[in-house]
Formats: structure tokens, sequence, C-alpha cells
């Protein structure tokens, strides 16, 4: 008889099943897929660590979680400074002056301000939608270049369609720094993620390419309790109906040259094309092998955001009012449940960073082991 069963070997499975083990307690792990570390995998080909599931750059600004990380791994020092590419025209992100120049021909933080002054002065009011909130925040040039296509494309929906709390975060700098990250912290595994969750999984039991939904009775009656990083609607057998997910559709490729984009990530920020960005992902450890050697191949992938239908990977939850609605109904259901803990990205239906992860599976260690 195990203490815990943990769904899932992803980054809240694998921290919560390691904090579970390090108080005595006997633990086992179970995941669908053939390999543990769930979104943030990360496998080898050609002397590269690909990231499978779509590009994961670690960056927090609380120590506690950062501290803790790195008893499992050693982070390098990768600095997240993306690309957009409108129409063969390359702009800086996040939006600063390397990107007010080019757009704008202005030079001074002053000229800057002044043009996005005068630009969101169409806007009357608080803004209504996205469309709006961005131009309030950077103006319509930059609104109709470097966001209208992309966030388009990104959600399946107009800009005049989506609610304007998703860019209320946007980063804008009157400064020549292209870090996209406001984080103190910031970096990708040495040796990849997959290394990562495996030195945080080290010595307890895992088994692969089981289904807990398949056959939950069975793996209900091997432990005392459950922790159950699934989808929340799928555990309670989708009953109050499906909650919605963006997903992604991946096209990888193995290149036989050095470097196809001279940047890890390049955003494609018009309408036209199709897909949202490419991902080179040997910038992540720039573009050397693990002895410090340059990689001769690179791999690339391109990435397509989809509506998500049963049987799609999740990747984004469409934390709308009708989904949101939705989602606590199913949390009135997942509180009763005396012998289960549900918790992460999709047990959750909450857009998490690695460092929120972290941070709510550690929090949830303290309070219930």
């Amino acid at each position: 008889m195990y203490d815990y069963l943990v769904v899932g070997a992803g980054l809240y499975g694998a921290i919560f099943a390691r904090e579970a083990t390090n108080r005595g307690y006997k633990v086992l792990v179970i995941d669908k897929r053939n390999h543990i570390g769930g979104n943030i995998y990360t496998e080898k080909i050609e002397g590269i660590n690909f990231h499978k599931y779509g590009a994961h750059i670690f960056h927090t600004n609380n120590k506690e979680v950062w501290d803790y990380l790195n008893q499992y791994t050693v982070f390098n020092r990768f600095t997240n400074s993306p690309v957009a590419n409108y129409k063969g025209q390359l702009y800086s992100l996040p939006f600063n002056m390397y990107t007010f120049n080019k757009i704008w021909g202005v030079v001074t933080p002053e000229e800057a301000k002044a043009k996005i002054e005068e630009q969101k002065k169409e806007i009357i009011g608080p803004p209504q939608n996205l469309e709006e909130q961005a131009i309030s925040l950077v103006g319509r040039d930059l609104f109709e270049k470097l966001i209208k296509g992309y966030t388009e494309k990104q959600w399946g929906r107009d800009c005049k369609d989506l609610p304007a709390f998703i860019i209320k975060r946007l980063p804008v700098r009157f400064t020549f720094d292209n870090n996209y990250f406001n984080a103190l912290y910031q970096g990708i595994p040495v040796g990849g993620y997959t290394n990562m969750v495996k030195n945080i999984l080290e010595g307890i039991e895992v088994r692969l390419e089981e289904n807990y939904l398949d056959n939950r009775e069975k793996w209900n009656s091997m432990a005392r309790m459950i922790v159950y990083t699934g989808p929340i609607d799928a555990y309670f057998d989708y009953k109050l109906g499906t909650l919605e997910y963006r997903s992604i559709r991946f096209e990888h490729e193995i290149l036989d040259m050095q470097n196809f984009q001279g940047n890890a990530a390049v955003n494609y920020t018009d309408k036209e094309t199709p897909w949202t960005r490419i991902i080179e992902h040997k910038w992540f450890e720039f573009g050397k092998d693990e002895n410090g050697n340059d990689i001769s191949k690179t791999i690339i992938s391109r990435e397509y955001s989809s509506e998500w239908k049963p049987g799609d990977e999740p990747y984004y939850p469409v934390n709308d009012e009708k989904n949101s609605s939705l989602f606590s109904q199913y949390k009135d259901l997942a509180n009763k449940e005396e012998k289960v803990i549900f918790g992460g990205r999709l047990g959750e239906y909450k857009y998490y960073d690695m460092d929120a992860t972290v941070e709510s599976v550690l929090k949830k260690c303290k309070k219930v082991l």
C-alpha cells in the first residue's frame, strides 16, 4: 500500500513525490506518456536538447523557488530576447527603444512617449477589449504590426472579441533592454529539463504508459491519497461540460545547417504567415553541445495555434467568463473528494509559468504533508 499515488510525472507531480518521499512517505508516480517531465520534456537529438512540447524558459523572482530547483540542476545564463518578424522586417521584443526607433525613427525616450501619447488618443474611456487595451498601451502602429496578427492567430479570435486583461501586462520599456522577462533569475537547465526532473524523481518508483482514468478503481485501491495533475473535467468524466483550451500543433525539422535564424525564438506577427513563431532549439544552449563544441546541425519548430478538441494536447486554458464559471463548478466537486489533491496547470485550470507551478506545489506540500 502506497501513501501517495501521484498521477502525472510533470513538474508538479515530480516535486510533490520528492517532498512526500523526503518526509518518509511511500510514493508511486504514474504517467500516461512514455516519458517523465510532462510538457517540459526535452529529448537529445543531434546533440541538441529539443523542447518537444514547445519552448520552456525558466524565469522567476522567487528566491525560494530558484534555490529549490538548483538542488537538482544547474541553470545556464540564457536570456530570452525574442525577435518579431513582420513581413520580413525585424523588430526587438519586448517593446523597447530599439523597437520604437525601427518603427518611428525616434531616438529618445521622450520622442517615443510622445508618439504613443498621440496615437492612444483614439481610445476614449476605459479599454473595452484587447485591441483598445493594446492601443492605449503602445499606440496604433505597434498594435497593427506587432500585436494584432500574432494575437489573432494565437487565440483564433478577433482582437475586438478578446478581453482586455490578456494584454494588461505587456512589457513596454523606454530603455534599450531586450530581456523579455523582468525576472531576477533566468535560464535553462544545463543538460535539459528531463535531466532535472529525473534528478527530482531519483529513487522514487515511476511507472510510465499507465493511464489513471482507464482503471481508477485499481489505482485508488493502491494508495491512501491521490495527487491528480490531469485535466479536472476529465477526472469527473466531463459531466458538467468540457473546459476549453488553446492547443499548439508543431512542425519539427532537422536541418543540415549550423544556423537557421540566429535566435531561439522569432515571432511572426503578420496575419498571412500561418505559424505564430519558429523556435531554434540549439540557441537555448548557445549552439554548443555538452563539451562546448559547436553543433553542426540545427532543429527548428514551427508553432501553429489551434482550437483544442478532445484528444489534443491542452496548452492554454481559455480563462474567459464561461470557462471560469464552469471551472468553479468543477472545483466545488473537487473539494468534496477527500482522498484526492488536484494540482498543476490542468488540475487547477490555470495558466501557470513554471515558477508558479513550483511555488504552488511547495505551498501544497507544506499544508498537507
